[in-house]
């Protein structure tokens, strides 16, 4: 998800007509620039998209930013796009703020949560009222802004994109990036999520970390792609047999060959992308873990587990 070199973002920045976006201010090696919150309408009343992860200094930010659009600027409603500390952190010290003096501000979240984070980090505060989203639902923020929701399961079971629909842009969040690639917990839902995601169409994208992207249908593409040329490694490791004849093959042993020559200290983190790609091959029964099925809650168990291809031919 990191990138060696990263353009500096300002901390606000106006980006259309209807969209502003803030910057979290929490850089780092997963967030790059830090997380994308944005303020959305063209009217006073803005949406608030993610809040950031609650860096002391963000609400002070986002005050300065609805003041520099417009003195009478304010927030009716928070959208967090999926349930990852960096998208929600924020929200508590913006309900407790100025910015919600009336306490009127409605929270709107998909139903579900991560999988693969403790409990502290994947639940949100239980003191807050969030309103379920729904796929396709539709926001009227005002007669020039409309947003509809995407449900685009993958990265986490909860993760949202955002259709704008006046110009055909696209709240991204974490499926597509500014920079480098997105992590998953599901490839066969997160590419799935990617393909719904070209029928719309987006000209413009507006991503959870990282710089706007133009050519958005190029760029979404070109995530698939990418999935495709890696599974297609795999895929071919997994039809020949071993040295020594053995067929099946555990994911550290693909993950020796396929990224033989990056740094070990890499093969680890990669290793879980194979198992990640090795279980959307077994949805697609294209695949077979030895000894039962691969769904269990911990990756790690699954390193060491033999694969081996089935020949669909046969």
């Amino acid at each position: 998800m990191a990138a060696p070199s990263l353009v500096t973002l300002p901390n606000f920045s106006r980006l259309s007509e209807r969209v502003w976006r803030v910057l979290g201010l929490n850089p780092g090696k997963f967030t790059l620039q830090g997380t994308n919150t944005y303020l959305v309408g063209t009217g006073a009343k803005k949406y608030l998209i993610d809040s950031g992860q609650g860096e002391a200094g963000y609400v002070p930010l986002l005050e300065q930013s609805l003041k520099a659009i417009s003195p009478e600027a304010y927030i009716s409603d928070i959208i967090v796009t999926h349930a990852h500390p960096d998208h929600f952190g924020g929200l508590k010290d913006i309900l407790q703020s100025s910015l919600n003096k009336k306490g009127e501000i409605r929270i709107h979240k998909y139903p579900g949560a991560p999988m693969r984070l403790s409990e502290e980090q994947r639940v949100m505060p239980a003191d807050l009222a969030v309103l379920p989203l729904k796929d396709s639902q539709v926001f009227e923020i005002d007669d020039q802004t409309t947003l509809q929701v995407v449900h685009t399961p993958g990265h986490t079971s909860d993760h949202c994109a955002f259709l704008l629909k006046e110009e055909q842009g696209l709240f991204t969040a974490d499926c597509v990036l500014g920079h480098g690639t997105a992590v998953f917990e599901d490839l066969y839902t997160y590419l799935n999520g990617l393909r719904r995601l070209i029928t719309l169409n987006p000209q413009r994208l507006y991503p959870g970390h990282g710089e706007v992207i133009e050519q958005g249908v190029k760029k979404i593409e070109e995530y698939i792609k990418h999935r495709e040329e890696r599974e297609q490694q795999l895929i071919e490791l997994l039809k020949k047999p071993q040295d020594g004849g053995r067929k099946q093959w555990t994911p550290l042993e693909i993950c020796s060959h396929i990224y033989k020559d990056y740094p070990e200290n890499l093969h680890l983190p990669a290793a879980r992308g194979i198992i990640l790609n090795l279980q959307k091959l077994e949805k697609e029964g294209r695949a077979k873990m030895e000894g039962g099925s691969s769904d269990i809650a911990n990756p790690a168990d699954l390193l060491n587990k033999e694969w081996a291809w089935v020949n669909s031919n046969l």
